[in-house]
């Protein structure tokens, strides 16, 4: 939840978010950030050993207050329940170079609009192609009707992939994105394309669409 959190402030203040994108689906992003973590945390380590003999009892009860701060802070926080854990819900979204779609449209449902600065705004240059791919798949969702439940021997494939176009645009992290912001039905919808999309993950699909709907049901 804090890596979405930071990474929506981020493209708040980024204004191509091209280049941010190309940045975090780089393979070498979560290397640098593991041995980042790491070196700062081996820093903070050192700092604290070498320091906490002098700190004084004033010092301390400050540390012990903002300890205790803290775990008030997170039982006050609603936990999740089962089937939003199996969900994966508040959970890092993570986009490779192929999800560059997905990256945008998340952006745009969480409305963050980049901080107005005085600066001549450069357009984003994948603006109108996005804009047309997210009319492409609203309108591929509300025109396809619903689908049957899913058996364990066949799937009602009637009317899902009219669009080839439509069809290669949806992914996981799409379907994810959908389920974050609480649109159960295109998240359902969505995963059902990948169940045709991907046949050797449609027990995973299957039962992502069965936990929505509990999901649904209990909200």
């Amino acid at each position: 939840y804090r890596y979405n959190f930071e990474l929506k402030k981020t493209a708040a203040h980024t204004i191509d978010r091209t280049v941010l994108f190309n940045f975090i689906s780089d393979t070498n992003f979560k290397t640098i950030d593991k041995e980042l973590i790491e070196k700062q945390q081996n820093e903070i380590n050192d700092i604290f050993v070498e320091n906490f003999e002098i700190l004084n009892s004033a010092a301390l009860q400050k540390t012990l207050n903002l300890e205790q701060f803290k775990t008030r802070h997170e039982k006050n926080e609603i936990p999740l329940s089962p089937i939003e854990e199996k969900l994966e819900i508040n959970t890092p979204l993570h986009f490779d170079l192929n999800e560059r779609h997905s990256f945008f449209e998340w952006l745009q449902l969480t409305k963050i609009a980049p901080i107005n600065r005085d600066v001549e705004k450069i357009k984003e240059k994948t603006n109108e192609e996005k804009k047309k791919k997210l009319e492409l798949i609203d309108k591929f969702i509300v025109s396809n009707p619903k689908i049957g439940p899913i058996r364990e021997t066949t799937i009602n494939t009637s009317n899902i992939i009219k669009n080839e176009e439509t069809s290669h645009l949806m992914t996981e992290t799409l379907a994810r994105i959908y389920l974050e912001q609480k649109k159960y039905s295109k998240a359902i919808q969505a995963y059902e394309i990948l169940i045709l999309k991907y046949p050797e993950k449609s027990i995973f699909f299957a039962d992502r669409i069965k936990n929505i709907k509990e999901l649904q049901q209990n909200k």
